[in-house]
């Protein structure tokens, strides 16, 4: 099965949890297309101990940190969905998006337009900061009309119980997972993680 982790919004957590998600299932790893250094493969490879699984290398590797279409532009390359090809695996993929959903590619194409074409569940990524309920329940209502399956919500963060409740409510999805704030992201914190998980997969 493919897995694509998305987000509500630019550094909400999906490298994190895609580790989380990579150690739970001791999949494979590929983010599509890299903005800038560092690299999220090189982190998600720091935080998993699953010796199993591999990660894959960039469709994109772009060197401003920036929209993917403005890098891609500053960079004089054009992205071109017909050369998004998810890489063979034998396992469950884990495959990181790009910022939220809307990221433009290029004139033509967003991030979500990745998720459209390759069979997979949408993992959404909804970190717990004033804004958090319109933009998680906007990208949930682009999801819905896109007909794309959501296998669940994580919620990254200090916990707000009535965002977090109003959000449950209006989406139907399951919480999968609530992280916490942590003073350190490691590979155990990642372990840990991975198991609460695994209790709600």
């Amino acid at each position: 099965m493919n897995y694509f982790v998305t987000a509500i919004h630019t550094d909400s957590g999906k490298t994190l949890v895609s580790a989380i998600l990579t150690e739970m299932l001791h999949a494979d790893y590929w983010k599509p297309i890299q903005s800038g250094e560092p690299r999220d493969t090189e982190e998600v490879m720091r935080l998993v101990s699953s010796k199993t699984s591999q990660f894959f290398k960039e469709a994109y590797l772009l060197k401003t940190p920036a929209s993917p279409h403005a890098s891609a532009k500053i960079d004089g390359v054009q992205i071109s969905l017909e050369d998004i090809i998810p890489p063979v695996s034998n396992r469950d993929l884990i495959i990181e998006g790009a910022g939220g959903v809307l990221v433009p590619l290029n004139d033509e194409d967003m991030v979500i337009d990745i998720a459209s074409r390759i069979p997979c569940e949408i993992v959404l990524v909804s970190n717990l900061y004033l804004g958090n309920i319109n933009h998680t329940l906007l990208t949930f209502e682009l999801l819905k009309s896109r007909n794309l399956k959501i296998k669940g919500l994580i919620f990254n963060g200090e916990s707000n119980p009535e965002s977090e409740r109003i959000i449950e409510h209006y989406t139907g999805l399951q919480v999968l997972l609530r992280i916490e704030q942590e003073s350190e992201v490691n590979e155990e914190m990642v372990k840990k993680y991975a198991a609460l998980l695994k209790e709600n997969w």
